[in-house]
C-alpha cells in the first residue's frame, strides 16, 4: 500500500486539480485509488473538495462508493482559514487524521492524500502540515504556481521538504500568467532545475514512478 501526499506552496494553486488527474492516470495504470482530505475549512453545508475528489474515485474504486465527503475527512471547519485558526474549539487531534488516513488506505492500493494549504500551515500551534507528511514517510508532490514571484515559493518550499528528508517531487502548474511564465521564470528552472516538469505535459513520467 503507498501513500501519495499532495500539497502546494500556498492555497489555490491546484491541489485538487492535480489530484483529480492523478486519480485518472493512476487508475489507467491498473491500481484502485482511494483518496483522502484530511482536514477541510471554508466548509459551509459540505466539504466540497472532499466531494469533488470522493465523486471521482467513486467511479472507479467500489470500496469508496457507500462513502460520504465527511468520511474521508478527519476535520471540518466553517471559516475558510488555516486549520489552527478555523479550529477555535482547539479541538484537532493528530491520531484522528492519522487513524483517518489508517481506515482509507485499507480501501485502496494508492491512496492520495490532499492536504491543506502549504506547507507550514499550522494544523495545531505546534504541529503543521508538513510534520504530518514527514510522519507519514510518504512520497509527495508538490504543486507550484506559474505566477510572477513562484520561484520564491517554490524554492522556499523544496528547501522545507529537503530539511526534512523528504522523498518529494515538484510540478508546476501552468495557469497564473501563463503567457509571461517562459520569459520570467522558466529561465531560472531550465538552468537549475532543468527536469522540471507542467502538470499538464509530465503527469504520466511521474506516476510512472509512484
Amino acid at each position: 500500500m503507498k501513500l501519495l501526499f499532495i500539497t502546494a506552496t500556498n492555497t489555490d494553486i491546484g491541489k485538487t486539480h492535480t489530484t483529480l488527474k492523478l486519480i485518472e492516470s493512476l487508475t489507467k495504470q491498473g491500481l484502485l485509488v482511494g483518496v483522502c482530505k484530511p482536514i477541510e475549512t471554508g466548509v459551509t453545508d459540505e466539504p466540497l473538495d472532499a466531494k469533488l475528489i470522493l465523486e471521482s474515485v467513486q467511479k472507479y474504486n467500489k470500496n469508496f462508493k457507500e462513502l460520504k465527503p465527511t468520511d474521508i475527512t478527519a476535520y471540518t471547519f466553517k471559516t475558510p482559514a488555516a486549520p489552527f485558526c478555523a479550529d477555535t474549539q482547539r479541538g484537532i487531534k493528530i491520531e484522528k487524521i492519522k487513524a483517518k488516513i489508517e481506515e482509507l488506505k485499507k480501501l485502496c492500493d494508492v491512496l492520495i492524500i490532499e492536504g491543506a494549504g502549504g506547507l507550514m500551515v499550522p494544523i495545531t500551534a505546534e504541529y503543521k502540515m508538513v510534520d504530518l507528511i514527514q510522519e507519514l514517510k510518504c512520497k509527495t508532490l508538490l504543486v507550484t504556481p506559474s505566477k510572477l514571484g513562484c520561484i520564491n515559493d517554490t524554492l522556499l518550499s523544496i528547501e522545507a521538504l529537503k530539511n526534512r528528508d523528504i522523498d518529494f517531487d515538484w510540478c508546476v502548474n501552468l495557469y497564473e500568467d501563463k503567457n509571461e511564465f517562459k520569459e520570467v521564470t522558466q529561465p531560472f528552472y531550465d538552468e537549475v532545475y532543468p527536469d522540471w516538469w507542467s502538470l499538464d505535459e509530465g503527469l504520466k513520467k511521474f506516476v510512472g514512478s509512484v
